[in-house]
């Protein structure tokens, strides 16, 4: 009986540790707030791939820079540090510049746009992250970009010698153009910049500006809708190969769930946080016609530079999008 009972407690041992060693951990890292909605988002799919998955393979989001600094992440991913994580494209664009497709001001300014240069765009840069290691699982827009100033901004004179915070080569070239001084600053670290006078002004979503409590640290808000910049989910290809069929299809499919859902919220939200922060105290405002049509022409100059830089890719995207 007792040899009975030692070979039941051996066998259900066995099959305890057969069950451990089928489980899968990736650590994700992700510059953003849990507040933010990417952050959300990023949080559903990991949930909806454990559920897939019977709980074969579990994602631990790491939010807010909290594991790896945002320009480290794909890095990390591609050494296999990490498996996985979540990045702003075209915080790569100083590796190439392929990845500022969506970074020219004026190019694709609205949702339905930003869309159709993504679908254009995509088999270009995804060749690039593949011949590192790197698999894309999913891309969603922020809402299209405005400025944040202390100051009234009635013209891009205003910004002359203006420190102006930044996050991806475009943007500081941006900031170039208008006369300002870019500064990098992650989104963790906003307020604190703009409190010690770091910087003064900035180009970012509403979203940012609602997860940060911008009110607390300027006063205006210049609806420019410029772009809509696009965070990616990537993946270590090696990492992804080793999972079973059965796996990556749920990684897949929780994926393209959550690509549909990014896009919804993103849309959604957008004017929901231009009301946040006007019922705060930041005044809202459109840019003048003097303004717009400034910004209008650095736009255009930006799209000429981002061609000579690219080549044939970019001149055959802005082809294809009708540009």
């Amino acid at each position: 009986m007792k040899l009975k009972a030692s070979l039941f407690a051996a066998l259900i041992a066995g099959l305890a540790f057969g069950a451990a060693q089928a489980q899968t951990k990736w650590d994700m890292p992700t510059p953003y707030p849990d507040s933010n909605f990417h952050t959300k988002n990023v949080v559903q799919f990991a949930a909806d791939v454990k559920a897939a998955s019977g709980g074969k393979l579990e994602i631990v989001v790491h939010s807010n820079a909290s594991l790896i600094k945002h320009p480290d992440i794909k890095r990390a991913v591609q050494t296999g540090q990490v498996n996985i994580g979540q990045i702003l494209i075209s915080v790569l664009a100083n590796e190439n510049s392929i990845f500022a497709f969506d970074s020219t001001p004026f190019l694709a300014p609205n949702y339905p746009a930003a869309k159709k240069l993504l679908r254009v765009a995509r088999p270009y840069f995804e060749k690039r992250l593949d011949a590192q290691g790197i698999k894309v699982l999913m891309a969603v827009p922020w809402p299209p970009q405005g400025i944040y100033t202390k100051k009234p901004f009635n013209s891009t004179a205003d910004l002359k010698g203006v420190k102006f915070r930044t996050y991806s080569p475009d943007t500081a070239q941006f900031a170039k153009l208008m006369g300002a001084i870019p500064t990098t600053v992650q989104v963790p670290e906003i307020p604190q910049a703009f409190i010690t006078g770091t910087v003064d002004a900035m180009i970012t979503s509403g979203a940012t500006g609602v997860d940060t409590q911008a009110w607390d640290y300027l006063k205006y808000y210049y609806d420019t809708e410029a772009f809509l910049p696009h965070n990616v989910v990537i993946v270590n290809k090696a990492a992804f190969a080793k999972l079973d069929p059965a796996l990556q299809n749920a990684v897949m499919t929780a994926a393209a769930k959550a690509e549909v859902r990014g896009w919804a919220a993103s849309a959604a939200d957008n004017e929901g946080y231009k009301k946040t922060m006007a019922s705060k105290g930041i005044i809202v405002e459109k840019p003048n016609a003097k303004l717009a049509g400034e910004l209008n022409a650095i736009g255009k100059v930006m799209a000429q530079q981002w061609v000579s830089k690219t080549g044939p890719d970019a001149q055959a995207i802005l082809n294809e999008f009708g540009r």
